[in-house]
Order: C-alpha cells, then structure tokens, then sequence
C-alpha cells in the first residue's frame, strides 16, 4: 500500500501543485479586491469566505455570492478563477486516468489486492508456482475439494483467465516473477497458515530455485517440484525437496506395468484418477516388436522400462548427434512412409510417437496406421488444448504430462496415504492386485472410485475416541456400516491401515480394531464418504452400529427411559 500512494502522489505531483496554485491565487484575489456591503461601505472578503465560495465555485457545485453581492470587479476575477478551476481540475483527472491505465501503476495495484487477499486467508493453503496444464489442473481439483490456495505465474494472460473462472473457493492469482524470493514471501511463503509449496513451471531451473528459496526461508514446509531431467531432480533431492514428479519416468513405469502386471496398472489408473473422470477401459499392449519415434528425455524413459525380454525396440530420431542415440537408430522423424518402412512397420505391433511436437506426434500416428491398421498405438500429447484432436485420433493411449502430474499432486495434497499404499501396492503380486479388482469391481459405477483417509483422533472422529473413553471397542466393520441401515455396509473397500507405531498394513481385515492414532485409506462410490464421517462424528449413530441399542440421544429422553447419560454397552 506505500508504494501505491508512493507512486499515485509521485505521477500526481504537478497535476496537484497546478491546483493548489490555482486556488491560492483565486482566494487571494478575492481577499484583496473590495466589495461593498448591504450598507454601501467598502467590505473586503475574508480567507474563509473566499476559500468556501471558490471550493464550491472550482467544483461546479454551483454558484452565489457570499455574503453580499459582488462588484464588477469581483465578477471578473470570479470569471477568470472559474476558467482556471476547471481547467486545472481536468488536467488533473486525464493524468490520473492516464495513470491508472499505465502497466507498472496496475502491476502495483494488482500487487497490493493479491497480498492483502492473502494476509486474509483464515486456513490453511498450498502456495503454487506455475499455470500451466498441471497447475490449472491441481487449483480446479483442490478448489473441488474446498482446499484454498494461492497461484503464481509469469504470464499475466493465465493470471487473468485464473480470475475468470468460476472456482468453488477464491484463489488470488499474481503476474510475477517466481524466483523472486520477495513475491514468494508475499504470496505467503513465511505465513503460518501456508501447509506447502507446488512448484509446476515448464522450466527445471525455475522449479530448482523454487525450491532453494522454499527450503531456506520455510524449512519446514513440505515442497513439491516438477522436473524433467535427471540432473535438477538430484540437484532438487539435494536441498531436501520432498516430493519430485518426474512425468516421462512416471508414465515409463505405467507403461512398462501394463506388460508386467496388467491388474496392477490397473489398480493404479483407478486409484490416482481424476475427480468426476470417466472409467477409462483396460487395453493390453501386445509383446513384440515397438517402433519409437523420438529419443529425447521422454523416449530415453520410455526404451529404458521397456528394456525386458517380451520388448524389443526400434529407433527412430532426427537428430541422433545431439540426443546422444545408440548405434542402429533411424535417422528420420517417422512422419514419413519411408522411415517408418525402413523400421519394419508391418511387422511391428506398436508405435509410440514422443516428440515435443503434436502435430508431428499425429502425422507419426496417421502414417504408421496406413501402413498398418493392427498396430497399438501410444502418443505424448504435450498441450492439453490439443484435447479435441487427439480424442478425434482414437489413440490408444495418451501421454499428457501435465494431466499425470496433477494427478500425482492431488494425491499427495488431498490424500496422503495413497502414497503410501500404492508404494506396498508395487510390491504384491499379480494374484493380491487381482483380489484387489476383485473387491473394487463389486463397489464400482461408472465413474472411478473416490479415495479418502480417516484419522481416528478427537478432531477428526470425536465419536470413535468418545466411544473409546466409555470401554467401548469400535472395528473397521463398524466404520464402513452404513448409519442409515445396519444390516448394509457402505459401497467402499478399506485399502491400507497406518497404526500410530507405524505398522501398515494392506487391505485390512474387517474385525481389525481401531485405535487412537490410526490412519485409514479407503476407496469407494460417491457418497460414501460422507455417511462414513457422519458415523464417526455422531456418537449416537456409532453406538447404535457398534452396540445395537438404539438408545435415547437426549438428556430429557433418557431420563424419561430410566437411562443415566453415562450409561453405555460396550461392544
């Protein structure tokens, strides 16, 4: 707000000089020309008078002569003091309108609303760094799930489309450079309110200096980066970063899990799928011989998981020099017949188009299909704008980085335990992961499964810890009972368990006791979670499910039953 007035009085300095000129003459011309009273005597105006009439008289409120009427000469100097007035009071407005339309005054103006709407935030929010396809992805989904959060970005054209969009929570957005440690701090780096830091710019060094700054001014706050390139991924691990998204390795694993352990891949496309997404139908890509198209850092990821004995790999790369490709790589782009033909395209079963350009990705696409109508087909979609096309192109899967790093960040923002599980998941076998569908299969719509943690503790289930107070024992199979009808339980599975001594433990049996301090991951069909929060906060309802006694809930009631209000059957 100092540098606002700094700057309107600075630009305004002349304009406001000009007036207060003007109305200095005008009031001492005034005093110093006489006038003559009701009487007929010489009078002469007051500085009082003068100033009043000429504020009025400059501000064309309107006109009268005070207090007695004036003489010629009054009349003549009041003409020239009105011109002058007006005239001063326009130069005035145009230079404060010029100046309001100038970028830097509109830059501090926009500066000084965005810290105040941050110094107003009354909980906690993540402080995210980059509007690309990834951050409009994770602010829509944490505003989906009533999370607040503040956007940062260098491209005012985002900021502005980010202030157009009707979000169920407000989130200020700032035009600013990122790396600036002063626009972090005002963005609520160092606010206690701020729970962590999402750096998302298309660029590593810019999500590595992040990073840096984050670390040394708020040590403590979780802070999760982007990063496509093996050197700032160690170089951001070395300051302690807590989570680094790498999407080209992210999808090389997927991918190569849809060969090894198709139930698996599976479980993870459900488990980490966008909120209110369709449920997206399992493709097995067949064994064989696979035609890549591009050895830049997405396909070095991709043929390295791929490097297994049902896989074997054929190269195709423009400029071999510069990506360092190995011996026996095709010099070409694949969008011509004639590469693509030099690469046994016919007896390939599966081409995977991964250069930075979509157009290029397509034409890959379209040709290799001319040539071969049988083959499995896998494309990098690099613009998430470009949606309508690559839908249109019927591609069997689509590699969009953005989109796979925002779900990897709503997971970790909105439930943490998912990590965990997926990380235990990895470690199972085929016939767990198949067990696993199994179960999810039976809760399943149309959609994908939501996900959702349970912490038992006072704040979060005070109906469980009261029930604890009273001797009473509460298990997974009374958590997951629907309060509306005992005899039911809830369309959800129970995923993973952390107990308060860091035991886990995967898929929970359904007599597994509860304890203080214990972390549950469920999954399950919309609306379960909130019939699950409602038993657990509603301690009449989970004595009912845990006891079967549907015992009177008020104080007048239970008198009137013969109940004492301390008076519970543990189960």
């Amino acid at each position: 707000m100092q540098n606002l007035v700094y700057l309107l009085l600075r630009r305004l300095r002349l304009p406001l000089i000009i007036i207060i000129l003007v109305y200095a003459v005008s009031i001492l011309g005034l005093v110093l020309i006489p006038g003559i009273d009701d009487q007929g005597n010489p009078w002469r105006m007051s500085f009082f008078h003068a100033f009043y009439f000429v504020s009025y008289m400059g501000s064309t409120i309107g006109f009268g002569e005070i207090p007695y009427p004036f003489t010629d000469a009054q009349r003549i100097w009041t003409t020239v003091a009105m011109y002058m007035t007006v005239l001063s009071w326009l130069y005035a407005i145009g230079s404060l309108f010029t100046l309001l339309q100038e970028p830097a005054f509109r830059r501090v103006l926009a500066f000084t609303v965005f810290t105040r709407a941050v110094r107003g935030i009354r909980e906690p929010f993540y402080l995210l760094c980059g509007i690309g396809d990834a951050g409009h992805l994770v602010l829509r989904e944490l505003a989906e799930h009533g999370i607040r959060s503040v956007a940062i970005d260098r491209d005012e054209h985002k900021v502005q489309a980010l202030r157009l969009e009707d979000l169920p929570v407000h989130v200020p957005g700032l035009s600013a450079d990122v790396t600036d440690s002063s626009v972090l701090i005002a963005a609520g780096l160092r606010n206690k309110r701020c729970a962590g830091v999402v750096a998302l710019t298309d660029v590593d060094h810019v999500n590595l200096t992040i990073a840096i700054t984050s670390k040394l001014l708020a040590p403590k706050l979780k802070v999760i980066c982007r990063s496509e390139s093996s050197d700032s991924e160690a170089n951001m691990a070395s300051f302690g970063t807590d989570y680094i998204i790498n999407p080209f390795d992210t999808f090389a694993e997927r991918f190569a899990m849809m060969f090894q352990s198709p139930s698996m891949y599976l479980v993870y496309e459900w488990m980490t799928s966008i909120h209110e997404a369709p449920l997206s139908e399992f493709t097995a890509p067949p064994s064989g011989t696979w035609i890549l198209c591009g050895y830049g850092r997405f396909g070095k990821a991709v043929r390295k998981s791929l490097s297994f004995e049902a896989i074997q790999t054929v190269l195709i790369e423009s400029d071999t020099g510069t990506t360092g490709a190995p011996e026996g790589t095709i010099a070409g782009r694949g969008t011509e017949a004639i590469t693509l033909h030099e690469a046994g395209i016919e007896q390939a079963v599966g081409i995977i188009a991964g250069t930075d350009d979509d157009a290029n990705n397509l034409s890959i696409i379209m040709t290799a299909r001319d040539l071969n109508k049988d083959l499995f087909t896998v494309a990098r979609q690099n613009l998430r704008s470009n949606d309508a096309i690559f839908d249109a192109a019927n591609i069997d899967i689509t590699m969009q980085p953005g989109t796979l790093i925002g779900q990897r960040v709503i997971d970790m923002l909105t439930t943490p335990l998912l990590s965990d599980f997926l990380r235990m998941a990895r470690q199972q076998d085929e016939t767990w992961a198949n067990v696993l569908i199994s179960r999810v299969v039976g809760i399943l719509t149309d959609r994908p499964p939501e996900s959702w943690t349970v912490i038992i503790s006072r704040k979060h289930t005070p109906a469980i810890i009261e029930m604890f107070r009273k001797g009473g024992i509460v298990t997974l199979d009374n958590l997951a009972t629907d309060p509306r009808e005992t005899a039911t339980r809830l369309p959800c599975v129970p995923l993973y368990i952390k107990h308060a001594d860091n035991n886990e433990c995967l898929l929970p049996e359904a007599d597994t006791r509860l304890q203080p301090g214990d972390q549950l991951l469920f999954c399950g069909r919309q609306g379960a979670e909130k019939h699950m929060r409602w038993t657990a906060h509603n301690f009449h309802a989970l004595s009912y499910i845990c006891t079967g006694d549907d015992s009177p809930s008020g104080v007048l009631w239970r008198w009137l039953s013969g109940r004492k209000p301390t008076d519970v059957t543990p189960g």
